[in-house]
């Protein structure tokens, strides 16, 4: 019992010593072989310096090396001052990303489902200049979600443009085939389901709304659980070829309203031509119920 006493007496002593030494005092080894001072006396109580001076820590032939007990008294009081440091690199994102967060915060605000992003930091030996204001911006066929990157411009004092990698999640429902889809059949409720998952890892044009696949027209095959797509689907058509159609000329202070037959398929806003009672051919506008519409 008396040693134990005694051992734990003598660890709070060390630890009194390296944490007065880490605090401006000193070190000396028992060696007499060197010095060692670490002092910070001009930052504030929040910022810390490690200082390593050859004034401070030297070695010449009339001197002897650093035993092992005072190695290991300065690794801890090495450790001991940056662990502060590491705190506030972790806790106080400097501006810059603080000027990004903001930038992504603001551009995915309108994405449904829930949106979260991950930052990675540019490599440590990147130098940048003091700087007061942030411009972030998307490079050209960017896109505000997946894997992309984040420019941002310094707009003074100093002039840089830095560009940062950026990972956006958006988990949010999405259409799924529900059984295998043959080309040229028309989409109904019962043949896709919803499921969840990162819209940043699937094609832009994937299908979110019930109302954007019904009566849609397959263009390709699909199999059971492929996400439906908009370019993968057709628009149901306006005006089908050989259906008589109603055709509406306008003009600056008219509009004259007639019959005709159409001469091609076209879906919502595409081009028909259509046959007048005359035999003349004209063409105008596929409107959805049968109507074309011809402007002059």
């Amino acid at each position: 019992m008396p040693d134990t006493e005694e051992s734990n007496s003598h660890a709070t002593r060390e630890t009194t010593r390296i944490r007065g030494a880490c605090q401006g005092q000193s070190v000396h080894n028992t060696g007499k072989s060197a010095n060692i001072a670490v002092r910070a006396p001009h930052l504030p109580a929040t910022h810390f310096e490690i200082v390593r001076s050859n004034s401070m820590i030297r070695q010449n032939s009339g001197m002897k090396r650093l035993d092992p007990v005072s190695r290991v008294h300065l690794l801890i009081c090495l450790l001991w001052l940056s662990a502060p440091l590491m705190a506030i690199a972790r806790d106080s994102p400097t501006p810059l990303y603080r000027a990004v967060e903001d930038y992504l915060r603001t551009q995915t605000q309108g994405l449904p489902g829930k949106v979260s992003y991950r930052i990675t930091p540019l490599d440590t030996r990147t130098q940048l200049s003091p700087c007061d204001a942030f411009e972030p911006f998307l490079p050209s066929g960017g896109a505000p979600w997946g894997r992309t990157t984040i420019g941002v411009r310094c707009l003074g004092p100093s002039a840089w443009t830095v560009y940062i990698q950026v990972q956006v999640t958006v988990n949010a429902k999405y259409l799924v085939a529900a059984r295998p889809l043959s080309a040229g059949q028309v989409i109904g409720a019962n043949d896709f389901v919803t499921r969840s998952g990162d819209l940043g890892m699937l094609p832009a044009s994937i299908l979110m709304d019930a109302e954007q696949a019904i009566g849609k027209t397959v263009k390709v095959g699909l199999a059971a659980g492929q996400p439906l797509r908009g370019d993968q689907l057709a628009a149901p058509w306006a005006v089908q070829q050989g259906q008589n159609v109603k055709t509406i000329s306008r003009g600056t202070g008219f509009s004259v309203s007639s019959e005709g037959k159409a001469l091609n398929n076209a879906v919502e806003g595409q081009i028909v031509q259509v046959r007048t009672p005359s035999g003349q051919t004209v063409s105008g506008i596929a409107r959805t119920g049968g109507i074309v519409e011809i402007n002059y």
